[in-house]
C-alpha cells in the first residue's frame, strides 16, 4: 500500500469543505457516506483513500469553535481518550495520520515477509522499498530478536541467573553489534561473568579494531564513559565491571516492575543518558532482570521527539512523554477511525517503547512526505538504505508474553488479530 494513495482522493477537498459546515452530525454522515461512494475505488486503494473521510466525519458536535483553532487535517479531528482531557490539549498535524499508516503498513510488511521471505516487494510503497526503517514491534527488530534468542535466551521458559543474564544482556547492549558478539563467543570457552576477564576480553575488541573491523552498531552513537582508557570500548568493560561489583542486578531484581526506579539506577551510571537507560531497561525486562510492564514508563528518545513535533506542532500542556501515552492509549480508535485493519503481534497491541520508536520512524518518513514540517534536529536527508537479510528470522519472544506458542501456530500467513 503506497503512502501517496492513502490520502489521495479525487473529492477530498470537498469533502473536508463538507466537514467544516455546521450541520448535524447525522446529516453531515449522510452526506459523508455520499462523497465516499464517489471516492471508494475497491480493494486496498479504497481504505487508503477514504481514511481522511472516515476520520473527519468524526468530528465533535461543538458548534462554537474558533477558527483558528480548526487544523484541516483527519487527524486533528482523531477521538482523544478522556484520561487526557484535563489540561490544554496537544493539536496534532496530517503527520499524527501518517504515524498511523506508517505503522499499519510496516507491520504489513512484517507479516508480508513472513509469507514470502524472497519477496521482492512486501509493499508497494517505494520510500518503505528504499529506506530502512524499524519494525512497528521494538521486539521483531533483527538485533532485539538476536538479544532475546542468542544472548539471553529469554523465549525459554524456566528459572534464570540474573547476574549472568544481566552481564550478557549490558555487553551485548553496548555494543549493540551481532558481530561482536559472535565474534566474543568464537573466541573464549563461554560468553559470561563467572569467566569474565578484562585483558582477554580488551585484547580481542583491540584486535578487531586493528583489523579494520567495526565493533560498534551506527544505529545510535554511544559515549565513552571516562574510566582512563584511551579506547571506548576499554572503558565499556570497566563500566560494565563496576555495575557488576555494585551488584546492579540484584537490586534490578529486588525493583521488581518498577521500571522508572530501574531507570534511575541504570541512568546514574557514567555515559550512560536518559536514552540509553531507557533501552537498557527494556532489553533487562525482555530478559527477566525485571519484571515489569512495558505500558508503565516511557523517556523519549531524540528520534522521538523530532517525530512528536512533526506530529504535534501544538503540544498544549503535555510533556512527550504524555503524547507517547496518549498514542498508545488510542491505538485501537485511531486504527478504525483511519480505516485501517492493524494486524497486531500475535494479539499484543503496540507498547509505549513501541510507540516511541516509531515517532522515531516517522519522523524519518515524514522527511519525504512532509517535507514542510519541522523537528528539532532539521534533518531532511534518509540516509540508511534497506538491504534484505540473507537468511529469514524465526521469530521468538520473551517466555512472559506468551506469543510463541500463537507464532508457531499461526506463522502471519492467515493473521488476524487485530489490535
Amino acid at each position: 500500500m503506497a503512502y501517496s494513495e492513502f490520502f489521495s482522493c479525487a473529492g477530498w477537498r470537498e469533502v473536508a469543505a463538507l466537514s467544516e459546515s455546521k450541520s448535524g452530525r447525522e446529516d453531515k454522515n449522510v452526506e459523508l457516506s455520499e462523497k465516499r461512494g464517489d471516492l471508494t475505488k475497491g480493494g486496498r486503494s479504497a481504505i487508503k483513500e477514504n481514511a481522511h473521510v472516515v476520520a473527519m466525519s468524526l468530528l465533535s458536535d461543538e458548534t462554537e469553535t474558533a477558527e483558528s483553532d480548526r487544523l484541516p487535517s483527519a487527524a486533528h479531528q482523531l477521538s482523544m481518550p478522556d484520561v487526557f482531557i484535563r489540561r490544554a490539549r496537544p493539536k496534532p498535524s496530517q503527520v499524527f495520520c501518517t504515524y498511523w499508516w506508517f505503522a499499519y503498513e510496516r507491520q504489513n510488511i512484517f507479516y508480508n515477509k513472513i509469507q514470502n521471505p524472497k519477496g521482492p516487494f512486501w509493499t508497494d510503497d517505494a520510500t518503505l522499498q528504499l529506506f530502512k526503517f524499524t519494525n512497528a514491534y521494538r521486539a521483531s527488530d533483527r538485533v532485539s530478536q538476536f538479544l532475546i534468542r542468542s544472548v539471553q535466551k529469554a523465549h525459554l521458559p524456566g528459572t534464570i541467573d540474573i547476574e549472568e543474564t544481566f552481564f550478557r544482556t549490558m555487553l551485548f547492549k553496548l555494543f549493540n553489534k551481532i558481530e561482536t558478539w559472535r565474534l566474543l563467543e568464537k573466541s573464549v570457552e563461554e560468553v559470561c561473568w563467572r569467566n569474565y576477564n578484562f585483558k582477554r576480553y580488551n585484547e580481542i575488541l583491540s584486535c578487531a579494531l586493528q583489523g579494520g573491523n567495526k565493533i560498534y552498531s551506527a544505529a545510535y552513537i554511544m559515549p565513552s564513559p571516562k574510566f582512563g582508557h584511551a579506547r571506548k570500548h576499554s572503558n565499556h568493560l570497566v563500566l560494565l565491571e563496576k555495575m557488576m561489583k555494585d551488584k546492579v542486578a540484584l537490586q534490578l531484581q529486588q525493583m521488581g516492575g518498577d521500571l522508572s526506579r530501574a531507570f534511575d539506577l541504570i541512568r546514574g551510571y557514567q555515559g550512560i543518558g536518559d536514552f540509553l537507560a531507557y533501552q537498557y531497561v527494556v532489553d533487562l525486562n525482555y530478559g527477566g532482570v525485571l519484571d515489569g510492564s512495558e505500558n508503565a514508563f516511557v523517556k523519549a528518545g531524540p528520534g522521538a521527539l523530532d517525530g512528536i513535533r512533526k506530529c504535534f506542532p501544538e503540544m498544549g500542556d503535555y510533556t512527550s512523554e504524555d503524547i507517547i501515552r496518549y498514542t498508545c492509549d488510542m491505538q485501537e480508535v485511531a486504527f478504525a477511525e483511519l480505516g485501517l485493519h492493524f494486524r497486531s503481534l500475535w494479539g499484543r497491541p503496540l507498547h509505549l517503547i513501541d510507540c516511541q520508536n516509531l515517532f522515531c520512524e516517522v519522523d524519518k518518513y515524514a522527511r519525504r512526505h512532509h517535507p514542510e514540517a519541522i523537528g528539532h534536529s532539521n534533518r531532511t536527508r534518509l540516509k540508511q538504505k534497506y538491504r534484505p537479510i540473507s537468511r529469514p528470522i524465526e521469530y521468538c519472544y520473551p517466555s512472559q508474553w506468551n506469543l510463541n506458542e500463537k507464532r508457531r501456530g499461526n506463522p502471519g500467513c492467515n493473521n488476524d488479530f487485530p489490535v
